[in-house]
């Protein structure tokens, strides 16, 4: 058995996202919701500021390498994950949870209001796990711009059924 450390992101990880990324829709698709808007995964110089800031974790597992990542942006006082994605053999063994902990325990010690992001509904590893970790919907009312901005952009480039969530800290 290996072991996976979850841990801040350092240059030479930038490299290895594209893949992970790959993983990623190829997750999606096999559950039967393609990614909408066929977009190719992001270069990694995409994730240098998130790295600049300080906002990008990694699940680096000792024998495979770093097999997931979390990217994050600043909105007000609030942490946006913008992005988690697992390799897919690599799924389903707690490594999105963790770094997502990460990414909420990074927040906390640094005075954040909150964690937001935005997600499908439906899809178990999704909504419904970010509710596991106490997120909670948001109503339209409640969004501001930012979240806004990002849910009108998903639908333009023509995600359904998502959403945005915050867990207050």
């Amino acid at each position: 058995m290996t072991g996976t450390v979850t841990r801040k992101a350092r240059p030479a990880d930038l490299l290895c996202l594209a893949a992970i990324e790959d993983s990623g829709v190829e997750t999606f698709a096999a559950y039967g919701q393609p990614l909408a808007d066929g977009s190719p995964p992001a270069p990694p110089d995409q994730w240098a500021r998130a790295l600049d800031d300080g906002l990008l974790w990694v699940a680096d597992d000792e024998e495979h390498g770093v097999i997931g990542f979390l990217a994050g942006e600043l909105t007000g006082d609030a942490l946006y994950i913008e992005e988690v994605d697992v390799l897919m053999q690599h799924q389903r063994r707690g490594h999105g949870r963790r770094l997502t902990e990460a990414a909420i325990v990074w927040a906390r010690a640094n005075g954040l209001g909150s964690v937001t992001l935005t997600t499908f509904r439906a899809i178990p590893w999704n909504a419904p796990f970010y509710a596991s970790l106490g997120f909670s919907e948001l109503a339209p009312a409640q969004l501001g711009a930012h979240l806004a901005a990002v849910l009108a952009a998903e639908a333009a480039s023509g995600f359904e059924d998502r959403c945005a969530m915050r867990l207050a800290l």
